[in-house]
């Protein structure tokens, strides 16, 4: 086993392939290390869309762009008080590197259709991947390997080892034996977010949010950790994505997922998808949407319920996060949205939606009942419903009782819900889920300068050391479509061309 080399890249999802392909390209000899048996990391489950302007899809398009645009659209995602914390020179400089990104990345023979529309951007700045985040996973790893890079899984690191002037060795446990690795030219950190480390969660946003679940069960914040290891800085830990409601992904291969990911049969696809008949397309981005989007909120304002297991209500439905934090304390971690025949009714047709991708398509309730019958069940009666999904009839019943007699005014809501006066009735009732509540993905990373080396707490950098995607995120408040992944690519890019210049002066 070869113990030393120029870069060693700790994970292997999106950010640390990137890294690694860069620095390969720069003439450097590459490690990377990962800890799951396969590679992907958060990005293998994205949909998949990077955020990039002046792009040639655009001008294919006809769109005229700037950079000033840019930056002052994507500040306005955010709620004021978060985009406050942002790192406004570094999210700048990345914003500027985003035209040379896709082009690096279509390079490789990754395809993109687009660009799609996401408000309050003004003109369309999405490229999403054909088709789907696993393409970028499998076009870098053969890119990598074509460029002789070594990968080993199942290999977690457990500490950085740093040396007399800079960080330039680590132990991992590879397939259960403890290896000590040397990096010649540096480390760098690609290991995901935190969205599922329970302690740093609780450090760093509150003890209450600690039973909510990552949506990648493997974001534990390894990188962050090892970060603080090595003294370095860590920064906007407690913003986060979430918690957010969404439906569990379903157990089977959605058909998207088996399309071809690179090669001639990607670049085939992309040529065709212009030609395909809107209705296709829009059959397409819709079982995207009934997959990975969360319920709307305006369903509960509608008058929806939520109950668990156990047929019982549990949170006041217009509450948040605080309704996602009691979901997460149920039975089972899963609750339910029920509607009656009203909201069956209102949610069929726009301006009424389960999930929406803004200005690009939007999915109602036979939407789900023709794509997801494994989250959604229609019936004649409350019988049915409880019956189809095994909860407590009686239990099913009183709880629409109970809201009931809240909405005619009646009683006051036990769960402290107020402003509804429509009551569930009728004969035809769907029920949604089962649904968890999730931290999508997490803002807190390492300060880092533009190098992507990791700063310590007086903001000096921590030689040999350095962190991309979630893991260097260096204040950068992403909200919005396509900008982690797009972080994903450019930090990595930029990162193997730092080195590669390390190497070229050295």
């Amino acid at each position: 086993m070869k113990l030393e080399y120029d870069v060693i890249v700790v994970g292997g999802g999106g950010s640390g392939l990137a890294a690694a392909v860069s620095s390969a390209e720069n003439g450097l000899e590459v490690l990377v290390l990962e800890k799951q048996p396969i590679l992907g990391g958060t990005t293998g489950i994205a949909v998949g869309s990077i955020t990039a302007i002046s792009t040639a899809l655009q001008r294919k398009s006809g769109i005229v762009d700037s950079l000033e645009a840019h930056i002052e659209d994507v500040g306005k995602f955010a709620a004021p008080a978060i985009e406050a914390r942002n790192n406004d020179p570094l999210r700048r400089f990345f914003l500027s590197q985003t035209a040379h990104t896709y082009d690096w990345l279509v390079g490789m023979g990754l395809t993109f259709h687009g660009p799609s529309p996401e408000p309050p951007n003004r003109v369309p700045r999405m490229h999403n991947v054909i088709p789907n985040a696993k393409a970028y996973i499998a076009t870098l790893q053969r890119r990598f390997l074509s460029l002789g890079g070594s990968i080993y899984c199942n290999a977690a690191v457990k500490k950085l080892i740093k040396g007399s002037t800079r960080v330039d060795e680590l132990e991992a446990d590879v397939a259960g034996s403890t290896v000590r690795f040397k990096a010649t030219r540096g480390i760098v950190l690609a290991a995901g977010d935190y969205a599922n480390s329970k302690s740093m969660i609780t450090t760093y946003k509150g003890e209450e949010y600690a039973t909510v679940d990552g949506i990648n069960p493997h974001a534990e914040g390894d990188g962050h950790r090892l970060v603080r290891e090595m003294g370095g800085k860590l920064v906007n830990m407690d913003v986060t994505w979430g918690p957010e409601i969404r439906f569990v992904p379903p157990e089977k291969k959605a058909f998207v997922q088996l399309l071809p990911t690179g090669g001639l049969a990607a670049k085939f696809m992309g040529l065709l998808l212009p030609l395909v008949p809107k209705m296709v397309i829009d059959m397409f981005i819709k079982r995207l949407l009934v997959t990975w989007q969360h319920p709307d909120d305006g369903l509960y304002a509608g008058g929806a319920i939520m109950i668990n297991k156990e047929g019982s209500r549990f949170c006041n439905e217009k509450l948040s996060p605080e309704r996602e934090i009691a979901l997460a304390q149920q039975p089972g971690k899963v609750a339910y949205i029920l509607l009656d025949e009203r909201l069956v009714d209102l949610y069929a047709t726009w301006p009424r939606f389960i999930s929406t991708a803004p200005e690009i398509a939007y999915a109602y309730v036979k939407d789900y009942l023709r794509m997801r019958p494994d989250i959604s069940v229609a019936g004649q009666n409350l019988a049915e419903i409880a019956s189809a999904r095994n909860l407590p009839e009686q239990n099913l019943v009183r709880s629409v009782e109970a809201y009931n007699r809240y909405a005619t005014g009646k009683e006051q809501d036990p769960h402290g819900r107020t402003g509804d006066s429509e009551t569930l009735r009728g004969n035809r009732w769907v029920l949604l889920g089962p649904a968890k509540a999730y931290f999508t993905i997490t803002e807190g990373g390492a300060s880092i300068n533009e190098d992507l080396q990791v700063l310590d707490d007086s903001g000096a950098p921590i030689e040999g050391l350095y962190a991309v995607g979630c893991n260097g995120l260096g204040g950068q408040i992403l909200f919005g479509h396509g900008l982690h992944i797009g972080w994903a690519m450019t930090s990595g890019l930029l990162v193997g061309r730092v080195l590669g210049n390390k190497l070229d002066s050295g």
